[in-house]
């Protein structure tokens, strides 16, 4: 079993991961008329367009970015990347009024150079930013509805080339952070803006005292006790599947990854099951990652890997049907309940690009509420 463990992140990064804690930039949307007003940004999901130098996207900074930002995802049938990058240069104008409109947008040059990309990072930099950067300091700050609603720009420059490649390792994870964040949030009003099944969603609350948001064509599976099983079933070879279990009364310290791995075996070959008795199995022989992750205000474990479909012969032996896919989980312990839960989700889509498929599944994942939190958000706001 190819486990990856990493070191817990239990919070968000910064907002502004400047070193010398100098504001860079001005401009921008303020104040909420103006954002009213304002078009939503424009791209597709899981695209980044990198405004760059074409001599540095070729070299250290753009290969940077790819590490940091274009990984391949192992945890998925067939290698997807994480973003896909969309290099662009400031050749003109023209080139910045797109680029103005895009979803997700990263302006990278160091300031030693001559270009047109660095020249647009330096006039936005005030004097005391500029002395820093040029003095040996990084600068990687992430400005939301800049120009348009819903779009996240970010802004890498250092001194030199090399500092700025550093810096964007240095920043990985929180770059990868600051736009999964938004990408989610930009899917979640998208994927519910019609036909979300909220009589469903109450009908969940009301006998198990927690809620996700249900799409329009999602239906209940199964429901039982402590067990609930949402489906959608676009074809009889292609389905996204969202389950989540619960224990009451549950000890925290008994949250482990080795819990969930058990936890979640255990569920599928009870409650997920094919046509032909087979079930839903971790498949330990691909690579499975466990990290620590702030899960809504919840220390939590989140595991992504692979399933396979399992079944029995008759003397005992378990063979393979040929199905799998990737699947997401999240397990927290939720204090005021005293519960732990186990969210799952799992995409069945062969000759299909999964990774978007899956972060349809972690957007519902995301919108989990218990009884006490959609009571307290429900209760009006007192005035002076």
């Amino acid at each position: 079993m190819n486990l990856m463990r990493r070191l817990p992140r239990t919070r968000p990064p910064h907002p502004l991961l400047f070193a010398a804690g100098l504001l860079l930039l001005t401009g921008g949307l303020f104040g909420c008329e103006a954002l009213e007003n304002t078009p939503n940004a424009l791209g597709r999901e899981g695209e980044i367009t990198i405004v760059i130098d074409s001599t540095r996207w070729k070299g250290e900074i753009g290969e940077a970015l790819r590490e940091e930002l274009g990984m391949w995802i192992g945890t998925l049938p067939a290698p997807e990347r994480m973003f896909d990058l969309v290099h662009l240069s400031l050749v003109s104008p023209r080139v910045l009024d797109v680029v103005q409109k895009q979803k997700n947008v990263i302006f990278v040059a160091p300031l030693s150079d001559s270009t047109n990309e660095a020249k647009f990072i330096e006039s936005r930099l005030d004097d005391g930013a500029r002395a820093a950067i040029l003095g040996g300091q990084s600068a990687v700050v992430p400005r939301r509805d800049l120009w348009r609603r819903y779009q996240q720009v970010v802004y890498v420059t250092a001194a030199t080339p090399q500092a700025v490649a550093e810096a964007i390792h240095e920043r990985g994870e929180d770059l990868r952070y600051v736009f999964n964040t938004i990408t989610r949030e930009r899917m979640t009003l998208s994927m519910f803006e019609k036909g979300r099944q909220q009589d469903l969603e109450q009908q969940i609350m009301d006998r198990h005292g927690f809620a996700v948001n249900v799409q329009h064509d999602y239906f209940i599976a199964l429901d039982t006790t402590n067990f609930i099983w949402l489906r959608r079933v676009v074809s009889s070879d292609s389905w996204r599947s969202l389950f989540v279990y619960y224990e009451e009364n549950a000890d925290p310290s008994e949250l482990t990854p080795e819990w969930v791995y058990a936890t979640r075996d255990s569920l599928t070959r009870q409650h997920v099951r094919g046509t032909l008795d087979g079930f839903v199995a971790i498949d330990y022989r691909r690579p499975l990652e466990t990290e620590n992750i702030n899960f809504l205000d919840r220390f939590a474990y989140e595991t992504r890997g692979l399933w396979h479909m399992l079944g029995v012969d008759e003397n005992g032996e378990t063979y393979e049907y040929g199905m799998g896919g990737p699947f997401l989980t999240y397990a927290f312990y939720d204090q005021d309940s005293g519960r732990t839960y186990l969210i799952d989700g799992m995409v069945f889509a062969p000759g299909y690009e999964k990774r978007d498929f899956l972060r349809q599944l972690e957007v519902i994942a995301y919108t989990f509420r218990t009884r006490q939190e959609a009571e307290a958000q429900a209760e009006p706001v007192p005035t002076d």
